[in-house]
């Protein structure tokens, strides 16, 4: 994990997804946020982004029971910031770099390799919040 939490009141515009994940929310999702990024004038930050959501929504679907989460996508000042909540106490845990036969774990390498920062924490009434930023270039 790397970086810091912002403070949410340091957006620009955001917008917001309540949803019980299914195999296909992933891919309707990102579709969302390369939408978002176009129209807010931040395209060179979609590839990232996008696979950057698609693996938080993925993990919801993968480890949390009830498939419920909050997906929030803010403009920032310098990129993008995307959040998503749900309500499993159950931190991700990214694959140490010296286990290369991990089963799971490996989206956050992957997370971590293309973003700017990133980031877990508690959710206010229970559960957690996985966020990542990125920046414009």
């Amino acid at each position: 994990m790397r970086g810091h939490p912002r403070p949410v009141n340091a957006y620009i515009s955001q917008w917001r997804l309540d949803l019980t994940a299914s195999a296909h929310s992933a891919r309707h999702v990102r579709r969302i946020v390369r939408s978002l990024l176009r129209e807010w004038e931040l395209p060179e930050l979609s590839d990232a982004a996008e696979l950057g959501v698609t693996e938080l929504v993925a993990n919801v679907v993968r480890h949390v029971p009830d498939r419920r989460c909050v997906v929030l996508v803010l403009r920032l000042e310098s990129g993008v910031r995307v959040e998503v909540a749900d309500g499993a106490s159950g931190l991700p845990c990214p694959v140490p770099e010296s286990d290369g036969e991990a089963e799971c774990g490996r989206g956050l390498a992957l997370l971590d390799a293309v973003v700017g920062k990133w980031g877990v924490g508690p959710r206010s009434g229970g559960g957690k919040t996985v966020w990542f930023e990125c920046v414009k270039p």
